[in-house]
């Protein structure tokens, strides 16, 4: 059910695919997904959807956007993040799913800080930090020391990516054992509910959340 390798080799197949043509809206790429039925289908669009919040957070940073640019950019940041979120979530749900009908997670297991969704999460984001790490490190008009720098950076985010990776196995085979557990840890966001932000329901003509 959880490989780490299959995820590694899914986020970056993928990061390179989406990088040869970037699309023009961050829901193009994506398909309707039975999580229950294609659990690899469920990472794919949760690594979308950081891989659509890393670029447009770029360009918020680009010199020269306007004022109502950058706002529909943190509209757009807004919106992803909080996609990004909901599916980390539902990856831990689909997982829980399957172990319960198998009697797992051992409720007197010694519980884990960080759940399997997280840490694909973050498996996601060093991915695209690879990425364009090693694109840096390999640029041909780099100043004089930038191509060293960004392979000393390159090593870095490899091995961390390969820690991590190990440790959402060992994760995942205890859970199997029975001699660890986790849970699901909602992140509970407030700024896109517009019954919770004050910013929202105190400004009633203002724009509302996406």
């Amino acid at each position: 059910m959880l490989l780490a390798d299959a995820i590694i080799h899914l986020h970056d197949s993928e990061t390179r695919a989406w990088h040869q043509r970037i699309p023009d809206t961050d829901q193009a790429g994506l398909r309707p997904v039975d999580p229950a039925a294609d659990w690899l289908a469920l990472v794919t669009c949760q690594h979308r959807a950081n891989f659509d919040l890393w670029h447009f957070e770029d360009d918020a940073r680009a010199p020269g956007a306007s004022d109502s640019e950058l706002a529909g950019v943190k509209r757009r940041v807004d919106r992803t993040n909080q996609r990004r979120n909901d599916l980390a979530e539902e990856m831990d749900r689909v997982l829980l799913g399957w172990l319960k009908v198998r009697g797992l997670p051992n409720a007197a297991a010694e519980l884990n800080s960080e759940s399997p969704g997280l840490m694909i999460d973050r498996l996601s984001i060093l991915a695209l930090k690879i990425y364009h790490t090693r694109e840096e490190a390999e640029r041909t008009d780099a100043p004089d020391g930038h191509i060293e720098r960004n392979r000393e950076r390159l090593a870095i985010l490899v091995e961390q990516r390969a820690d991590l990776a190990g440790c959402l196995d060992a994760l995942w085979r205890e859970t199997l054992k029975g001699t660890r557990q986790f849970k699901l840890y909602r992140q509970l966001k407030m700024y896109n509910d517009p019954t919770l932000n004050p910013s929202i329901y105190r400004n009633p003509g203002s724009q509302t959340a996406c």
